[in-house]
């Protein structure tokens, strides 16, 4: 009987869960204001966990400067998760900032402006006609 998700995919999500609450209660750092943790990676053997994360702010140095702190914490927040998880080996942590969330949004944005631009070129071509019809028709007279 085949499983419905591997063993890396629960425990995954687990930490995905956990981590969120740390971060959320128990890391006080107000560089970390509106931290969203998205995904989380973990190797097959359980050693390493990629957790990818979002912040409110998209500057680059800010980002910058909350991948350091949660780098920094990162032995901290593995303790805090040890012991919320009864799991045997406790992942490393390896914080990555995900980009997708500013991505999507960047090129929601570039939709927008698309559609609004074609609403005006519609505009225009309706009223080129009109004006084209109603010198045809002044012709006609």
């Amino acid at each position: 009987m085949a499983r419905e998700y591997a063993r890396t995919d629960r425990v995954g999500q687990q930490i995905q869960k956990e981590i969120a609450v740390i971060l959320m209660r128990e890391i006080k750092d107000p560089r970390l204001s509106m931290t969203t943790v998205s995904a989380v990676e973990v190797t097959r053997d359980l050693a390493y966990a990629k957790i990818f994360v979002t912040f409110f702010n998209d500057n680059a140095d800010e980002i910058k400067a909350s991948l350091e702190v949660l780098a920094e914490a990162e032995g901290y927040i593995r303790s805090l998760l040890g012991k919320r998880l009864r799991a045997r080996i406790m992942p490393h942590l390896r914080f990555v900032y995900d980009s997708s969330m500013s991505e999507g949004v960047r090129m929601s944005a570039l939709v927008d402006k698309a559609v609004a631009s074609d609403k005006g070129n519609d505009k225009q071509a309706d009223n080129s006609v009109d004006s084209d019809n109603t010198d045809d028709s002044e012709q006609g007279e």
